[in-house]
């Protein structure tokens, strides 16, 4: 764990440091408060510090507060140093920020036992944090498959669509359905249906840019989010989505299963709201399907 040691006084802070190291601690050293402050609010400040009280350039106190104020989610625990024993001293210090203090001259395993302590409060907060990260991933992704859902995948359309309009830039949007997917869940079950989407999402994503966007709008059906892309660069796709899907069967235990899809494109015209784009599209869809399958048709 990394640990910044801020510090003016040379001996202080070198025996800081030096039992710090014994510990096994990453000591990044300050000479002063503008130095520590620099450090603290970087792309990669340490998670624990320790900050005398009263140092040239910014006291620690004043960091506390600037480290408070900030919107962040990484949180620093910060240890004050300070020879101020004084009730009112103290409070001062906690509520400017600082999680803890520590009176000189500095008892070594105090210190590590408020060190520990901080370090229990990381740990917490990375689990908040993880916690937190999978709440999000769930609410946005799609149980089953892993591309957006259809929630998600409607509010990446509206801001890709807003955006495409602004800078007047083309965009695409792409239905796709598996055809006679009922069939298959009849056959071989619904956990041969699962595997089925699951395939068939993953050649699809081989296929898309990084940019594109792929959700599951519903059961059997997909749409596909293509920004900068024209009608001819979205049939393109299209035929290129469709050949990665029945250019070879998809095995499925005891034997494989050959996929076809049908597919509706829509490039972005006229269209007063996302909602009338996704609408051309799903029409050209069910054009593809009633024109035979296996097939793209466009808006």
């Amino acid at each position: 764990m990394r640990v910044l040691v801020a510090e003016d006084n040379p001996v202080t802070r070198k025996l800081l440091q030096r039992s710090l190291e014994r510990r096994d601690y990453e000591v990044t050293v300050a000479v002063d408060g503008t130095e520590a402050r620099q450090i603290l609010l970087g792309n990669d400040a340490p998670k624990l510090a320790i900050l005398d009280w009263i140092m040239p350039g910014i006291d620690g106190v004043e960091i506390c507060r600037e480290l408070r104020q900030r919107a962040s989610a990484s949180y620093i625990y910060t240890l004050l140093l300070t020879s101020k024993a004084r009730r009112e001293d103290l409070l001062k210090g906690l509520e400017a920020g600082a999680d803890d203090y520590l009176v000189k001259p500095i008892d070594p395993l105090e210190l590590q036992a408020r060190l520990r302590s901080g370090l229990r409060i990381l740990a917490l907060q990375d689990q908040l944090i993880a916690a937190r990260d999978a709440m999000r991933e769930q609410a946005t992704r799609d149980a089953l498959t892993g591309v957006w859902n259809r929630r998600a995948a409607l509010e990446i359309l509206d801001r890709d669509f807003h955006r495409a309009r602004r800078l007047h830039e083309p965009l695409v949007v792409i239905m796709l359905d598996l055809d006679h997917f009922k069939r298959i869940n009849d056959t071989r079950g619904h956990p041969g249906g699962d595997a089925v989407l699951m395939e068939v999402v993953r050649r699809a994503l081989a296929v898309l840019r990084p940019y594109d966007s792929l959700g599951r709008y519903g059961g059997e059906e997909f749409m596909v989010i293509a920004p900068g892309c024209d009608a001819q660069s979205g049939l393109d796709l299209a035929e290129r989505l469709r050949e990665s899907v029945v250019a070879s069967p998809i095995p499925l235990a005891p034997d494989s299963l050959s996929v076809t899809l049908s597919l509706g494109v829509a490039s972005l015209a006229d269209d007063p709201t996302p909602e009338s784009l996704v609408h051309r599209a799903d029409k050209a869809l069910y054009s593809a399907k009633n024109a035979g399958r296996n097939r793209y048709a466009m808006a």
